[in-house]
């Protein structure tokens, strides 16, 4: 057994200045390397490559002929992505038209050192291209066949392509490679990695388990001996071993994954092979050190001798040099030496947008190249210094990096090795093991062909991008001194905005990564210290009064100037942004929601303020129109009066921000009642919003419930205007209300519920898929206006799907919103609870029980999530607001389904999981829905970015946090003046005067 020990921080703050970096990797090559020596030893090579090039399916000849950046080479990456896992005829001919009709693959183009293959190939392409229809057409028989047999040579081509990346589909063919590669060059080692994605279920991380079990065992019977260094090994991802591998399930990762890695570290030890721990994103970098450690006391204790242990560290990472050093401290506490395989690092995409999207100060990563590449010096040379405890493992095609490595070595008694992508620079190694004695181990992925995701996308965007050394490499056009350029000098600012700076003139707001303890803490402490207690409802004489004073205070706030209504909400964001964690404690404990929920609320809100402020500025201010001489036209925005803004308990910060927000800039006073189920979190807002500068009598709260002091604020002869979110039920008895009324026609905004569907066809990444479902289903309990309800599966893939979904949702976290390990905490109250109880009772008689996550204990109303099949999509005729999924299988035309899912009558959210471009765009054209989200999660539209809002029984629109949401709130008048009516046209005079 494992025992987590207490969380401590190891590492500096990950998005502290990049410069501090930076700075500390110059200091650490500070009279440590003559680049200039570097580069004359490198310049040969790269000659001699150029003089001799790779084959032309090598990567870096792949490259160069048709390069991601262009049409040609995405189509093909995403063809190889793709193509293999489709197993029906239709979707795979509808793929592979869809992605070759986007780029013009023309032989007269071809050029460079493999002129006449390249144009072969792009010869054979674009005849191909024509057997094959347009990607979402019908077509004849002929026609039909033509098209089946490029699919077939298309597929071929891409498991010959699979071929030069993947060594071997499994571990014996991988073997027997690599045996094959060492009759011609008998020094060369290998690191086998099992390629595939993270587990998402139990099931996924026994497999991988087995498989790397297996694995090792077949490496130790053919090992010759001689130990870790002259043998090959293994790579192994955590993250494949168990689907929870994160800092918010730290205890069991102690718990469950530690044991199951041991029995793999163990088996290796007896071997005495190597076995390497491979890197992941940036958040779990603690975490995966707490493993090492816990790893390395054990090894001391049973395998003291063995030296062949170690894990994968990613220069890109600004906190590398750090990494290193708790590392050897690691080793030299329990007396190992550890194997530290350097890379550069294949997360950077995803890394910089968390950053962007969590609202964090910096970045994790370095955002120029040539500052990883300075990294990854400063990281070698900490490296070769630490060799006492450490074996350094230099992964990297560079020619200039791989000579100033050799270079720092020098004199140092380090020993070490180099190593290499199979399939990739061979011909770099090729010189430089001409001409130096430095081993070299081939790090080979192994398995199936159709697994080639995640693996292959890795590798282009790590070394396909146009800046990148293996691809400038192959192209003569760059001079070898400048491909050979000194990383030493770091440019003077980062090649990014901050994450605060991405909307331009608009802050960001401020979020917190819950995986960095730091900022962890203080929201820890704010849900321990938050209190709610019982608030009393508005009586109906408090409610007269208040619409009174609101309705005196009108004219006073609509008066004046739109900038200064806008700096008091940003004076509110600004005050909120800074109160972050105070909020996060009240949105705990009384909307009982988990801590990453709190913080997105929090900061949808100040998005909210911000976006407003600004839209007002640019939109409510006085317009000038065009019109005949002698005459000035001008349109003005102003406000209606007393706006009445019911709010609701699913997002009560963000939604009753947002409505209050955009009717007080508007220039109305608001009558602001909020869900009678969080009030105190209402309050607390608008005591802020009074703070800022709104007045008393702009601004009133009224809480109670909606049939008593909602029904009386709707009918009240003072509203001038409702902006509603909640049920479509609610929503058509205020719009009774307000046309059963006398007086004035007064606007309705509401945004309502739906049934929200997300369409998967064949050509899906089943495991982006459950990723995608999971979080739109079953975060915040389901509990969102935006969640999928309804999911469609291709009838093809849809048995995979559902096992892999099933598996995903047994590994949910049921309990205590407060707890960081919690992933679905209780719905809002008791009557919602006995709802939903009712409805899953409903269905498990009706409908098939496809999954559903073990109940959970200690807390009162929890739903567990849980996923039922459908025959088809007319069965499900009502929203059921909670953790409940229901899915209905599809074959057939797209449209048809589309048009399905139209007649339900809603049209909120629509997600849609394909990697036919077209057909996404057909679907998103055909849907009556408010937003759409092609592969990716359908909730958390983002203020300004995504605009939310529907249609049909889903809400009136305009969209809340987009450009169109403020004029609802305003009234128009058009001002015309005859400027001419006293006697003359003066600006008509004047301009004759001046011709």
């Amino acid at each position: 057994m494992f025992t987590a020990a207490p969380e401590t921080a190891r590492l500096p703050d990950p998005y502290r200045p990049e410069r501090e970096a930076l700075d500390a990797a110059l200091q650490t090559l500070a009279g440590r390397l003559d680049w200039p020596r570097a580069a004359a030893v490198a310049a040969p090579w790269v000659r001699a490559v150029r003089d001799k090039p790779a084959p032309f399916w090598a990567m870096e000849s792949l490259l160069r002929e048709y390069p991601i950046s262009g049409a040609e080479g995405l189509a093909l990456m995403r063809l190889a992505e793709a193509l293999l896992r489709v197993p029906d005829a239709e979707t795979a001919i509808a793929l592979t038209a869809d992605q070759l009709g986007k780029a013009q693959f023309d032989a007269h183009h071809a050029e460079g050192p493999h002129r006449m293959l390249a144009a072969l190939s792009a010869s054979a392409i674009g005849l191909s291209k024509r057997f094959l229809p347009g990607a979402e057409q019908e077509s004849g028989l002929l026609k039909r066949l033509g098209a089946q047999t490029v699919v077939a040579a298309t597929v071929r081509a891409i498991q010959l392509l699979g071929r030069q990346f993947v060594l071997g589909r499994h571990i014996a063919e991988a073997m027997a490679e690599a045996q094959a590669q060492r009759r011609a060059q008998p020094a060369l080692r290998f690191s086998y990695d099992m390629l595939g994605e993270g587990a998402r279920s139990e099931a996924d991380a026994q497999r991988y388990h087995a498989a790397y079990a297996q694995a090792i065992e077949r490496i130790a019977q053919a090992s010759p001996g001689g130990g870790p260094e002259a043998g090959d090994g293994i790579s192994i991802k955590l993250s494949a071993l168990f689907s929870r591998y994160e800092a918010a399930q730290r205890e069991r990762v102690f718990a469950e994954l530690l044991p199951r890695v041991w029995t793999l570290v163990d088996a290796a030890a007896r071997a005495d092979l190597k076995l390497t721990i491979d890197a992941e994103e940036s958040e779990r970098l603690e975490l995966s050190l707490d493993v090492l450690e816990a790893l390395a006391a054990r090894i001391a204790q049973a395998h003291p001798r063995w030296r062949g242990f170690g894990l994968a560290i990613q220069a890109y990472q600004t906190r590398a040099l750090a990494v290193i050093e708790e590392v050897a401290r690691i080793a030299r506490q329990h007396g190992l030496r550890f194997m530290v395989r350097l890379v550069k690092g294949a997360y950077w995409d995803g890394e910089v947008k968390r950053a962007q999207e969590l609202g964090l100060a910096g970045y994790p990563v370095f955002t120029h190249k040539q500052h990883t590449d300075l990294s990854y010096l400063a990281c070698a040379r900490a490296l070769l210094a630490r060799h006492e405890v450490i074996y350094p493992q230099f992964a990297t095609h560079n020619a200039g990096t791989i000579a100033a490595i050799l270079q720092m070595a020098e004199g140092s008694g380090a020993a070490f090795e180099m190593q290499r992508l199979h399939g990739m620079g061979e011909s770099v190694y090729r010189e430089v093991m001409a001409s130096t004695a430095v081993p070299v181990r081939v790090y080979a992925p192994v398995g199936e062909h159709r697994d080639l995701l995640a693996y292959l996308v890795r590798r282009l965007l790590e070394n396909g991008a146009n800046s990148s050394f293996v691809h400038q490499l192959a192209d003569p056009a760059v001079d070898v001194d400048a491909l050979l350029a000194s990383p030493l000098a770091p440019a003077q600012a980062p090649g990014l905005a901050l994450p605060r700076d991405l909307y331009g003139t608009r802050p960001n707001s401020t979020g917190a990564d819950l995986a960095v303890l730091a900022q962890r803490a203080p929201l820890l402490a704010a849900v321990a210290a938050a209190r709610v207690e019982p608030m009393a409802e508005a009586t109906p004489g408090e409610i007269d009064s208040a619409m009174q004073r609101l309705h005196a205070g009108f004219p006073r706030w609509s008066a004046r100037p739109v900038a200064e209504r806008a700096q008091v909400l940003r004076r509110a964001a600004d005050a909120l942004d800074a109160r972050l964690a105070e909020f996060c404690g009240l949105l705990v404990k009384e909307a009982h929601k988990t801590l990453a929920d709190c913080v997105a609320e929090v900061r949808e809100a100040v998005d909210f303020l911000r976006y407003y402020a600004e839209q007002a500025e640019q939109r409510l201010a006085v317009q000038t129109l065009p019109g005949p001489t002698g005459e000035h036209n001008e349109l003005r925005l102003h406000g209606r009066g007393v706006f009445v803004c019911i709010s609701p308990w699913n997002f009560p910060l963000a939604i009753f921000t947002g409505q209050v927000a955009a009717a007080l800039v508007a220039g109305n006073s608001v009558a602001a009642k909020p869900a009678e189920q969080t009030p105190r979190v209402a309050q607390r807002l608008v005591a802020l919003l009074h703070e800022a500068g709104v007045p008393g009598d702009a601004l009133a709260l009224l809480h109670g419930a909606g049939e008593t002091v909602g029904a009386a604020l709707v009918a009240d002869a003072r509203t001038a205007g409702v902006c509603f979110t909640g049920s479509t039920a609610v929503a058509r008895a205020i719009n009774r209300t307000l046309a059963n009324r006398d007086g004035a026609i007064v606007p309705l905004i509401a945004e309502t519920g739906g049934i929200n569907a997300m369409i998967v066809d064949s050509t899906a990444l089943p495991e982006q898929v459950v990723d995608a479902v999971v979080t739109s289903a079953f975060r915040s309990a389901g509990q969102r206006c935006s969640a999928l309800r309804l999911l469609l599966l291709h009838d093809s893939v849809a048995d995979g799907v559902i096992e892999m979904l099933r598996g995903a949702m047994a590994e949910l976290a049921l309990g205590d919103p407060a707890l960081l390990a919690t992933d679905v905490g209780p719905v809002i109250d008791a009557e919602a609870h006995a709802g939903l109880r009712a409805q899953v009772e409903r269905l498990r008689r009706e409908a098939r029980l496809v999954g559903q996550t073990p109940a959970g204990s200690g807390v009162e109303r929890l739903v567990a999530p849980v996923a039922f099949e459908l025959d088809d999509v007319g069965a499900l005729t009502q929203e059921i607001f909670g953790p409940v999924l229901h899915i209905v299988r599809w074959r057939g035309e797209v449209d048809a389904l589309v048009a399905r899912v139209n007649a339900l009558g809603y049209g909120l959210t629509l997600g849609v999981q394909t990697r036919i471009d077209g057909r996404a765009l057909r679907i998103a054209e055909a849907a009556r829905v408010g937003n759409v989200y092609v592969n990716r999660n359908m909730i958390g539209a983002v203020v300004g970015v995504q605009p939310f809002g529907g249609e049909g029984l889903s809400g009136t629109g305009p969209k809340a946090g987009g450009p169109h949401y403020l004029y609802r709130f305003c009234a128009e008048q058009t001002l015309t003046v005859n400027t001419a009516a006293a006697g003359g046209n003066v600006e008509l005079l004047a301009g004759l005067a001046r011709d």
